[in-house]
């Protein structure tokens, strides 16, 4: 530069600083807000890309969610076969007659079922009846009647019981009397 003249030295200089110019203001207003828009276009694209990724995987487990959705249905239906349904007063009387055939234990009355709201969990879908038993047997007949009661019937318990020894002519010594207080879920009616 020192060998050009000093007037075209100052051209070559102006047409130098205006290319620069020039190319920085189309970098910064036009090639510059074009990279951005393509990383948003970028992270949108990755972001559209995982929630398509997140869609596919669900496709796929809906087939084992549906398969599991009807063993858990079946499970239920099995669970809820002998719950109380119609009319809970001869459901009561009919399953604790089959059911002490084979027991031990005298029942002498079995009492007025009562149903009601399920008191144990709020907003249960199912209802309850709670119904009295009264009865005599040996201690261990007893015991082997609530085990094998709760045993066959999971949605039974036994809620309030009182034993007293038998009195009479006819008493056996060693036999007593209880009081049950039982509690059964109800099927709800659809």
């Amino acid at each position: 530069m020192k060998r050009l003249p000093p007037e075209k030295r100052n051209k070559l200089l102006l047409v130098i600083m205006g290319t620069t110019a020039l190319i920085s203001l189309v970098y910064f207003f036009l090639i510059g807000p074009q990279n951005e828009d393509n990383r948003k276009l970028a992270a949108q694209t990755k972001s559209e890309l995982a929630k398509q990724q997140q869609i596919k995987t669900t496709i796929k487990q809906a087939a084992a969610t549906a398969k599991t959705a009807g063993e858990l249905a079946d499970f239920l239906s099995h669970a809820e076969e002998d719950t109380a349904t119609g009319d809970v007063f001869a459901w009561t009387y009919d399953t604790i007659r089959q059911f002490k055939a084979n027991r031990h234990v005298e029942i002498k009355t079995v009492g007025q079922p009562i149903q009601s709201d399920v008191d144990m969990l709020p907003n249960f879908p199912y209802k309850q009846i709670k119904f009295q038993i009264l009865g005599a047997g040996y201690y261990h007949d007893i015991g082997k009647f609530i085990a094998d009661l709760e045993n066959k019937f999971p949605h039974m318990r036994v809620v309030n019981m009182t034993i007293d020894p038998t009195s009479g002519i006819d008493a056996a010594p060693e036999k007593l009397s209880f009081r049950m207080e039982v509690s059964a879920l109800v099927k709800p009616t659809s």
